[in-house]
């Protein structure tokens, strides 16, 4: 199992589109619910145990084994908004063609052609870690952090935040972040059935009212 290929995919400059991307902290900074470093952490903290949490256990799964179509459907069942399906299925495309230049498989190839418009993010995220050589629990840190690490990185854009506070929040999110990959992980080994459907509805009701904004910085 290669650490280097798991921080090369957990790496935001790998091509996989998620810097135009806020996780909803854009809306979130209009409606006033982060205005500082304190806020930021709560909404990353909401964030990774709901929304963040489901994803990590999805491609877990899919690097565990599981059929990625099943898994796709699986990820649309859990996405309600239609704003943020078609973001995953956008951010999945984007990444399955870094991921098909990086580590070429079988797997990935054939969720590519069964899913030409984009399968689901988390899917081919996982499908990309077991094609990197890395396991479940792997997959699961890399949706954890971005989970958090996209919202931290976009506030400090959207509102000066010092980075050093943002990555001190991340900093002492780290033990959550474990905690919720070694849940992904075990769950996943359960079976589709097993995997959990935390949900946001407060992200979801915003990811709407944000992708009908005319002028915005992100892209979700």
């Amino acid at each position: 199992m290669s650490r280097a290929a798991l921080l090369v995919l957990a790496d935001g400059r790998f091509p996989a589109g998620g810097h135009a991307h806020s996780g909803g902290a854009e809306q979130a900074v209009r409606a006033g619910r982060i205005r500082n470093a304190e806020d930021l952490a709560e909404f990353c903290r909401g964030r990774l145990h709901t929304t963040g949490l489901t994803s990590a256990a999805l491609a877990a799964a899919a690097a565990h084994g599981h059929d990625p179509l099943a898994l796709d459907e699986a990820a649309d069942a859990r996405t309600p908004s239609p704003a943020l399906r078609s973001v995953s299925r956008r951010l999945g495309r984007q990444l399955m063609r870094a991921a098909r230049a990086t580590w070429p498989g079988p797997g990935l190839a054939a969720l590519a052609a069964a899913r030409p418009r984009g399968a689901h993010q988390p899917v081919v995220l996982g499908l990309t870690a077991r094609s990197a050589g890395l396991g479940p629990q792997d997959a699961a840190h890399c949706i954890a952090y971005e989970t958090v690490g996209g919202p931290a990185t976009a506030v400090v854009r959207l509102l000066s935040l010092d980075p050093f506070e943002a990555t001190a929040v991340l900093a002492r999110l780290a033990p959550e972040l474990d905690r919720i990959a070694e849940q992904a992980a075990v769950a996943a080994h359960g079976g589709i059935d097993a995997l959990p459907a935390a949900s946001a509805p407060l992200l979801d009701i915003t990811a709407e009212a944000h992708a009908a904004r005319p002028v915005r910085l992100f892209a979700s």
